[in-house]
């Protein structure tokens, strides 16, 4: 009998499962078609200005055009980019080193100062006046210092990059470690806990999540910058490309060149949120039970 009950109830629970697959397929196939909607109804619509003649296409290339020479500037088979056929990968792979070089020395020294000025007001004292002093300086304005620190290569554009990384690693930092719940705080310390364990087991983890949103931050600017560290101070990158192909008045180069940044950029984000969620997997499962 109790066989025959539980197949019972295996075979009424069967369609409610089957359903609630459904509703999950149908949610993520509405959320992708969210996603494309606009993007897909601005190409579209600039498809059809740039067909019917309503601009020069030499001016801003419709969809299609940009979509070959990018083709051909990835695979160097159609020769529609002409002197920049095939040479996508090259810079490609030339801007995502310098781009993650910098992040990494940017973010890690800006997070290091971050927490220490949060924790220490001698620390902040110290350094903080400096921090948001230098943060408000354009990181082109020191494009020639660094030209005449590090010379013509990698290094420049390298520091050029950590520089814009490193000041919002610093202030999502600190404001990490200040928007400690102070009630957490006290529990622990009338538990016992140590200034070690304080700050390995309460400070930190509360940190995270703030920590994670300035890197996100850090890698976003990143990328915003490798076109400025490119254009003076190195002769690859797709900054190099972009700059080298609007002295040439290749527009749909330039748009080809752009498009790649901000798909790299969106790629590199998406690591540093998988990053993220593995850290503070505690967290988000949180937030779900809230």
């Amino acid at each position: 009998m109790g066989s025959a009950a539980t197949f019972a109830e295996d075979e009424a629970g069967r369609p409610d499962a089957a359903a609630r697959r459904k509703r999950r397929a149908s949610r993520r196939l509405t959320s992708l078609l969210l996603y494309f909607a606009f993007p897909g109804a601005v190409l579209i619509v600039w498809q059809i200005l740039g067909a019917a003649g309503l601009y020069r296409r030499a001016i801003l290339p419709p969809p299609s055009d940009i979509a070959l020479v990018l083709f051909d500037l990835v695979s160097g088979l159609t020769g529609e980019a002409g002197r920049y056929s095939g040479t996508w990968l090259d810079h490609t792979l030339s801007s995502t080193w310098r781009v993650f070089a910098g992040f990494l020395w940017g973010g890690a020294l800006g997070t290091l100062l971050g927490l220490l000025i949060g924790l220490s007001r001698v620390v902040e004292k110290l350094f903080d006046p400096t921090v948001q002093v230098l943060r408000n300086v354009p990181v082109t304005a020191w494009v020639p210092l660094s030209l005449i620190f590090f010379g013509i290569g990698n290094q420049p554009a390298i520091f050029l990059i950590g520089l814009g990384a490193f000041f919002p690693a610093v202030l999502n930092s600190t404001h990490g470690v200040r928007q400690l719940n102070r009630t957490l705080f006290k529990a622990a310390q009338m538990m016992g806990t140590n200034q070690r364990e304080m700050l390995a087991r309460v400070i930190l983890p509360a940190a995270m999540p703030a920590v994670m949103t300035g890197l996100r931050l850090s890698m976003g600017i990143a990328w915003v910058l490798v076109v400025v560290a490119e254009i003076l101070a190195v002769r690859s990158g797709l900054g190099y490309l972009l700059n080298d192909a609007y002295q040439f008045y290749r527009n749909d180069v330039v748009i080809a060149s752009m498009l790649s940044i901000g798909i790299l950029g969106f790629l590199s984000d998406r690591v540093v949120v998988f990053v993220r969620d593995r850290m503070l997997e505690w967290n988000r499962l949180e937030s779900y039970d809230g």
